[in-house]
């Protein structure tokens, strides 16, 4: 287990020395930015925060830390929701960040491959697949921050998960620095390879408790020809459902964004941002953003189709991108208008797409049944599964107050999407915050799974403790 005293001085000059004099932050002031996560729920310490350069240095960090009985905690862009990249309070781990390691050391338009080292910025892998006329689809709010290390140590969704699989489906291979400080190169290039396990599955969406990821082969795929977007307003959320499987069976597997969003998040956006406009004459109840790989003639079908079978009340299809940026706006401005709204008590859960419309109603009902006045704005990826059931405070609440009560209505919640055969963590993993939910929601076989796994390959509990178990 890793020693709970603080770290020697002469210890931290060998960290210094492994990666020189531009590898390492002692200020507290330059290390403060690594030492609390993004949602400010959880604040840390370190002594040292380490740069490393490239993967030999990951890996002398990591023996040394071995040697010593010092925990790590690997970070990358710092912008998970679940404080699964924040060391403790003790200032007896060691912040390794990645965000040096980021270059590109191979593209290939003809293998439809891209390998990357893994403090690569998300947006900047989009636009170096771009510069070949190819298309990496991982998208994600934060993708002008966020890091592909970070990405699949939580095998992060987003908006084309429909489409394209999230980032555990994008990885052909991986570079991993393990706990002993061997580096395990499976940077394959192949989409065949069946010769025993995929090792590489263990890292990805394991938060940085088995190893760090230090770079990874990805699949690249052709450009859409033509991208047609659309807004509609629907008649209900089962006729979300009802137009997704339209959309797909026209456009086969050219639907790629498939969002549904809640008229309370377009009232805070609205709010907020007095600039944006709403898209239909009155307002409706439910939306949704559709995003295809194809031609105006295969959505206007479809939408025509749709209003003769009643399931959607209006609709605009984007004639040019700036109009599909201001639409696809709407949707991107929702996290920070209801963050501008006050407190938030997010869910990201899953279920059968089928059962979406029954997740919203019994949710819906149990977080009125809770809070006096709570604000109910749901949005999320629902041709996957996944709703972000947020919850906004009621005007006029103390901010604390309501967050006080995260518990009370997160156990109801949970169990809702649980009872309906789904996930009560769809793709912001578990980190520090729901730890204790994995315990409640997952069989005891498969929790006794995941710590012999840890057992196996980390049996000092070094790497991330306290993360995910």
């Amino acid at each position: 287990m890793p020693d709970t005293t603080k770290i020697q001085s002469d210890v931290l000059d060998r960290f210094k020395a492994i990666v020189g004099p531009q590898g390492w932050i002692e200020d507290d002031n330059d290390k403060a930015g690594y030492l609390v996560d993004f949602r400010n729920l959880y604040q840390g310490a370190s002594p040292l925060v380490l740069r490393p350069a490239n993967t030999e240095e990951v890996s002398d960090i990591v023996k040394l830390c071995a040697e010593a009985g010092i925990a790590i905690v690997p970070q990358g862009g710092n912008t998970g929701y679940c404080g699964g990249a924040t060391p403790n309070e003790a200032g007896n781990e060691i912040v390794v960040a990645l965000t040096r390691m980021n270059k590109i050391r191979q593209i290939d338009p003809l293998d439809d491959t891209i390998t990357v080292e893994a403090g690569c910025v998300l947006a900047d892998i989009q636009a170096a697949a771009e510069s070949v006329d190819r298309l990496f689809p991982l998208s994600l709010a934060a993708e002008g921050s966020c890091q592909i290390g970070g990405n699949l140590s939580t095998n992060a969704g987003g908006t084309a998960v429909l489409r394209y699989g999230n980032a555990r489906s994008l990885a052909l291979g991986l570079e991993v620095v393990l706990p002993d400080g061997e580096v395990w190169d499976g940077l394959r290039l192949l989409r065949k390879d069946n010769t025993g396990y995929d090792l590489k599955q263990l890292f990805i969406g394991a938060e940085g408790t088995l190893g760090i990821i230090t770079a990874a082969s990805l699949k690249l795929y052709p450009r859409p020809v033509e991208t047609c977007t659309a807004f509609v307003a629907l008649a209900d959320s089962a006729a979300a459902v009802k137009l997704l499987a339209r959309t797909k069976n026209a456009s086969g597997d050219g639907t790629t964004t498939f969002e549904y969003i809640d008229r309370a998040c377009l009232d805070l956006v609205f709010a907020m941002h007095t600039d944006l406009a709403d898209p239909f004459a009155e307002p409706h109840a439910h939306y949704a953003l559709i995003e295809m790989s194809a031609n105006q003639d295969i959505a206007e079908r479809v939408l025509g189709d749709a209003f003769e079978a009643e399931e959607i009340l209006d609709a605009v299809i984007a004639v040019s991108g700036a109009q599909a940026a201001n639409l696809w706006k709407l949707r991107e401005s929702i996290p920070e208008a209801q963050n501008h709204a006050g407190g938030v008590i997010r869910h990201d859960v899953s279920v059968p797409v089928s059962r979406v419309p029954e997740f919203l109603a019994r949710a819906r009902v149990a977080a009125d049944e809770t809070i006096a006045g709570i604000r109910v704005a749901p949005f999320g990826h629902i041709g996957d599964g996944n709703i972000h059931f947020n919850l906004v405070q009621p005007e006029g609440a103390a901010r604390a107050d309501f967050l006080d009560r995260t518990h009370d209505i997160e156990v109801k919640v949970h169990d809702i999407a649980t009872d309906l055969d789904g996930s009560f963590s769809a793709e912001h993993g578990i980190g520090q915050l729901k730890r204790d939910e994995l315990t409640r929601y997952k069989q005891p076989a498969e929790r006794e799974m995941m710590l012999r796994i840890k057992a196996a390959l980390d049996p000092q509990g070094l790497m991330n403790p306290g993360k995910v178990l």
